[in-house]
């Protein structure tokens, strides 16, 4: 097996040539063996919208079934239709077959363990029970197959108060998976937004399903501005990433959307503690401590900050990438559309457009995230060789990758869990300033590369 498939928070590889029918069968002798050491009987099973997905989840579902596992069968649709499964149905534990924004020949699996993420050391042990074939066969397994649909859309639609309903956006679903739930869960709240490429397509035919690539998000763009919208919405492959764009065509990156929600959270939870990560602008952080909240920066990953976010009882978080995770009023899982409506609800309340809710935030040029392509193999030991570099001479945070404190500025520079990439992200107080401290990180950077 290829052992870079097994990632820090899932596991993810290219389809045909890294998941054939033995390792994922294998993958769900593994898995349902976890759960059963552990008194774990009832997990759900979802599936995104891939060409690869049907497959994987047969697999999948057979080497569970043969641990004895009553496996609940969810469908195809996006990542926190699984993650709420889990919850309302109280089961036991999850999987969600998915690429995520990943290419359409890609694919992976997003598990887990109760109602927090399976990662790390257990994914560890997962990969040991494959290898050793230590699997717990047991008989008894059953399939279930349930539709979550009505109860998501049920619960959210309640949730959600809106000043009024005459909101005008648009929703980019790239033919992921999320965009029929979000419709639905839309239509129920009286809301009418313009659907662009809603519907499934496990062939991505019209552009990547990744709302971090600007060039992704050109089309939303061109619609809010010829239709004269006050926002457009874009989410990846499985719905648990948001992308927007404001009523001038201009992103707003995940960092300043948590500003807005953190103020609007702030309003009625004073003192709350909101999670952060490291590729976050420090006007986020800046800007929680001056409204009262408790800002923490933290590791990048799904997985991590949802753990973070319970040891430290937090009550939102979220990643620059567009992860949002609302523990107030929801789960704490990440999700593109609750996230939408989150974001909805508050220009619904207010007179002025979103971006100008973000007027007195002080100016800083940042780049979006540059992702560098980088062999697995040497990623990690690459970032090492950074941190190296610059902590006998700078102020320097480690806890993921190297974020580099410079006189009016930061780079980060830190290995992606998900992808051969290594990402950048650099922010300061002028452009002078930006492209001087990109222009020496990157030269640093490529000469460890190239040496």
């Amino acid at each position: 097996m290829n052992p870079h498939v097994f990632r820090q928070y899932d596991i993810r590889g290219h389809a045909e040539r890294d998941f054939d029918d033995a390792f994922v069968h294998s993958l769900g002798l593994s898995l349902g063996t976890f759960y059963s050491k552990r008194g774990l009987r009832r997990v759900a099973v979802g599936r995104d919208c891939r060409l690869s997905s049907p497959r994987l989840h047969e697999a999948l579902c057979q080497g569970l079934l043969e641990t004895g596992l009553q496996v609940v069968d969810i469908g195809i649709g996006p990542t926190p239709l699984l993650y709420f499964a889990v919850h309302s149905l109280d089961l036991d534990g999850g999987v969600q077959i998915t690429g995520s924004h990943n290419p359409p020949d890609e694919n992976g699996f997003k598990m887990m363990v109760g109602k927090g993420s399976l990662y790390g050391d257990d994914i560890d042990e997962l990969r040991t029970v494959m290898e050793n074939e230590e699997f717990a066969i047991r008989t008894g397994g059953a399939l279930e197959i349930v539709d979550s649909t009505p109860a998501y859309v049920a619960k959210t639609a309640a949730d959600i108060q809106l000043g009024r309903h005459d909101l005008r956006f648009a929703i980019d679903a790239g033919n992921g998976a999320g965009g029929p739930l979000a419709l639905e869960t839309m239509k129920a709240l009286g809301l009418n937004p313009v659907a662009m490429l809603c519907d499934m397509d496990g062939t991505f035919p019209v552009h990547h399903a990744d709302p971090t690539e600007p060039e992704t998000l050109e089309m939303l763009k061109a619609r809010v501005l010829e239709d004269g919208l006050e926002l457009g919405f874009a989410y990846d492959g499985d719905a648990d990433r948001v992308g927007v764009i404001d009523a001038r065509g201009e992103v707003i990156w995940g960092d300043k959307l948590m500003i807005i929600l953190s103020r609007a959270l702030l309003a009625k939870h004073p003192g709350a503690t909101i999670i952060g990560e490291v590729k976050c602008s420090q006007t986020m952080y800046d800007d929680i401590e001056a409204h009262g909240g408790r800002g923490v920066l933290w590791k990048t990953g799904h997985s991590l900050i949802k753990t973070k976010m319970k040891e430290e009882d937090a009550l939102l978080a979220g990643e620059m990438s567009g992860h949002i995770f609302f523990a107030d009023r929801y789960y704490g899982f990440d999700d593109a559309i609750y996230a939408t409506l989150r974001i909805l609800e508050i220009l619904s309340h207010s007179d002025i457009p979103l971006h100008e809710m973000l007027s007195n935030v002080p100016q800083t040029f940042a780049t979006p995230e540059i992702r560098v392509d980088c062999d697995d193999a040497r990623k990690f030991d690459l970032v090492q060789q950074m941190v190296d570099f610059y902590r006998p001479t700078h102020d320097l945070i480690d806890i993921d990758g190297a974020r580099i404190q410079f006189d009016g500025g930061w780079a980060l520079v830190r290995a992606s869990n998900t992808q051969p990439v290594l990402v950048l992200r650099f922010e300061a107080d002028s452009e002078k300033q930006l492209a001087t401290i990109r222009g020496e990180v990157e030269s640093v950077l490529e000469r460890f590369r190239n040496p």
